[in-house]
């Protein structure tokens, strides 16, 4: 995905480092997402939550909150308060760009942060938090036994993710007392609300509270048994794939229009594991599926083979060309089922000359309904003239060209 690396104005004048990732294509809706406490904008999370929206149109602001990452300014002197005016404020940056966004994520504290934030940003539809803490104070935890030298000094290093971080006490004060029932309440936006069981760092009582204190539209799904920072690839593609079914219902993406030469639109291959064989396809704003290949080739399993794929393609084809037909011709069709083998024959085996080997696709059509044999009959050769047979059966033409690579990202 395209990215941006831009800076914008935080809560106090400091310059927050941000990255925007972009659609292909046109942007059809705009999200902000907010990282975990002390995290930055470029956790896995993030990035893959943010890659999967930007394949189906949207562009997607992640920065560092002030004093952490490449964001300028002290963390130390940063509150719960002054995060939430940190999104605010890259939210008007957003608008800024006629980009106003739609949708708000926020992981850990960040999710308390955008429950909290969306009074302050109107143009918002839809908030998604993803292991939030119900009480921004629960953060605290974190530090506890640096409580006492925080309020008697007014500031503590604390051991964070293995790296050392001063914290305020002016945080601790604000976390405690900043409560969110209130802001949830008023939400006035669709909810979704990811945690998952087995959260060892924000229990999953926490989603419980925040679910009893929204008002509907509200949702609730588990992530299992993803741990807190979702460091697993397939925790945070699966939390990607429900955020990006759900907010379609609340945030409207028109499709773009199609590229010249491909009316349908075009299908986006991207490589998902270097290490196997597992693609993502990306068939216009709306359509998305995986590719894969059996264990026993190399692969891990999770989607279909790309011959399964092209025989989808010739039985979707064959059902729908028949349902045409008959519905044109006003027959008691009730029901169709296509069954499709393909392997690898001797063209003679095949009926063709030459001694080399063929693709060969074997189809087994169903019709159900009171239809005579004649019907049936004319059915049958009605399945013949379907689209995709007659281009697997004619010798298809494919250009191909080599586009530059993706630019290096470095940091910010």
């Amino acid at each position: 995905m395209p990215t941006e690396r831009i800076t914008f104005a935080g809560h106090d004048g400091s310059q927050l480092a941000a990255r925007l990732d972009l659609p292909d294509g046109p942007v059809l809706a705009t999200a902000l997402f907010a990282h975990c406490f002390t995290c930055s904008k470029d956790i896995p999370a993030a990035r893959r939550i943010s890659a999967r929206l930007a394949a189906m149109g949207f562009a997607v602001l992640r920065f560092d909150f002030t004093g952490l990452g490449h964001s300028e300014g002290e963390f130390a002197n940063t509150t719960f308060t002054s995060n939430v005016q940190d999104l605010i404020a890259a939210a008007q940056y957003l608008a800024g760009r006629n980009m106003a966004p739609t949708l708000l994520i926020g992981h850990s504290l960040g999710g308390a942060a955008v429950l909290r934030a969306r009074a302050g940003i109107p143009s918002v539809k839809a908030v998604v938090t993803i292991g939030a803490p119900s009480d921004p104070s629960h953060v605290a935890h974190h530090f506890e036994t640096a409580l006492p030298q925080i309020h008697k000094d007014g500031s503590a290093d604390v051991l964070l993710g293995g790296r050392p971080i001063r914290i305020g006490k002016e945080f601790v004060n604000d976390i405690s007392e900043s409560a969110l029932t209130p802001a949830i309440a008023e939400l006035k936006a669709a909810l979704l609300i990811l945690h998952a069981p087995r959260d060892e760092t924000v229990g999953i009582d926490n989603a419980s509270t925040i679910f009893l204190a929204a008002k509907h539209p509200k949702s609730f799904v588990t992530l299992d048994d993803a741990d807190h920072l979702i460091t697993r690839a397939r925790d945070a593609e699966y939390a990607a794939d429900v955020i990006a079914a759900w907010v379609s219902r609340y945030v409207s993406l028109a499709p773009p229009a199609p590229p010249p030469g491909a009316p349908e639109g075009v299908v986006r291959v991207t490589e998902v594991d270097p290490s196997g064989f597992l693609q993502d396809i990306q068939s216009g704003p709306s359509h998305h599926a995986v590719a894969d290949e059996p264990v026993s080739y190399g692969g891990t399993d999770r989607g279909m083979s790309p011959y399964g794929f092209v025989s989808s393609g010739l039985g979707a084809c064959t059902s729908m060309t028949i349902r045409m037909y008959a519905r044109r011709k006003q027959w008691p069709l009730t029901g169709i089922s296509v069954d499709i083998c393909h392997n690898k024959v001797h063209a003679q085996d095949a009926g063709l000359a030459g001694d080399g080997k063929v693709d060969q696709f074997r189809r087994k059509i169903r019709l159900d309904g009171p239809l005579d044999q004649s019907q049936r009959a004319k059915l049958l050769e009605i399945a013949d003239k379907c689209p995709v047979h007659r281009t697997l059966e004619s010798s298809a033409h494919i250009t191909t060209e080599l586009l530059p690579p993706a630019p290096i990202q470095t940091p910010a």
